[in-house]
């Protein structure tokens, strides 16, 4: 595996034909299902396109797979179809808007079962047309299971959503504690919250519970609240974004001061080698992890 590894280092430089940028990549995870990590995920992704950043984001929520719902596109073709060369990667691309564009994906396991395959060679050799994303955010899929963790453990960002409901909490600590024997800081949003007051009280208590079971190794970021509005679900049901469709509401500007959170970090990005950059470099750190 790890001369798989180097391998693919050389063929995603030998293959890189624009100027490669440090993709910084950012996982959406959670503890379960339906607290709105995808719908978070694709209003993430296009309020950084909308400030000027190069964004891709992959869908890598296998079987619940549906931010070709919340963009309201169709989906042919994804990931898998190009490792078994029947697409190149760029056939299978949905442009969204400027500067955002979908890579419908496939689960780690799933794609990792061509790591040592000449399909696996193919598919590096035309990855590079994705290595100017300024950000790439995966969307995964909801829980523990280890083809997420693979995902988790690839990304330079891990952030964990949840609202406030007890047994979401409790699976979002519970993510939050596997997680933790990976990296050594992982970023939390509450969702769907009353105000600003509920989401610090909620996530004061999961850090005290963290710090007394993890100990003070972990950092836990509190990226910020977005509130419960009848707008997100309005949007959701019109297969639109609430950043767009309510820009002015109160859950799209809480969205953008924790995008501008993030941006922070980005200024810090500098012109990179070609395995740091797009889909490349996101498989390349994968192939590292399995």
């Amino acid at each position: 595996m790890i001369h798989q590894a180097a391998k693919l280092e050389a063929l995603v430089k030998q293959n890189s034909q624009v100027t490669p940028k440090k993709t910084r990549f950012i996982a959406i995870t959670s503890g379960k299902g339906g607290v709105g990590k995808s719908t978070i995920s694709s209003n993430m992704a296009h309020v950084m396109a909308k400030h000027g950043l190069k964004v891709g984001i992959f869908d890598a929520d296998i079987g619940l797979a549906n931010l070709d719902v919340m963009f309201n596109v169709k989906i042919k073709k994804n990931i898998l179809h190009v490792l078994r060369g029947e697409a190149t990667v760029e056939e299978i691309l949905v442009p969204i808007e400027k500067n955002l564009v979908l890579i419908p994906g496939e689960s780690g396991e799933e794609i990792l079962k061509y790591a040592s395959s000449g399909l696996f060679e193919r598919f590096m050799d035309n990855a590079h047309v994705l290595d100017d994303l300024d950000v790439m955010i995966i969307d995964t899929g909801a829980g523990i299971g280890e083809h997420i963790q693979l995902f988790l453990r690839a990304c330079d960002d891990v952030i964990v959503v949840t609202v406030p409901d007890p047994a979401a909490i409790t699976d979002a600590y519970a993510t939050i504690k596997i997680t933790s024997r990976l990296r050594d800081e992982i970023h939390v949003i509450m969702n769907q919250v009353r105000n600003a007051q509920e989401a610090s009280a909620l996530f004061e208590k999961i850090q005290k519970v963290a710090l007394v079971n993890i100990g003070d190794q972990l950092r836990l970021n509190f990226l910020g609240p977005i509130s419960a509005d009848p707008k997100v679900s309005i949007s959701v049901k019109k297969r639109a974004l609430y950043t767009r469709e309510f820009p002015m509401s109160t859950p799209a500007k809480e969205l953008e001061m924790i995008v501008k959170k993030i941006a922070k970090k980005l200024e810090r990005n500098v012109l990179a080698t070609p395995q740091e950059s797009g889909l490349g470099g996101l498989f390349k750190r994968l192939m590292e992890h399995f």
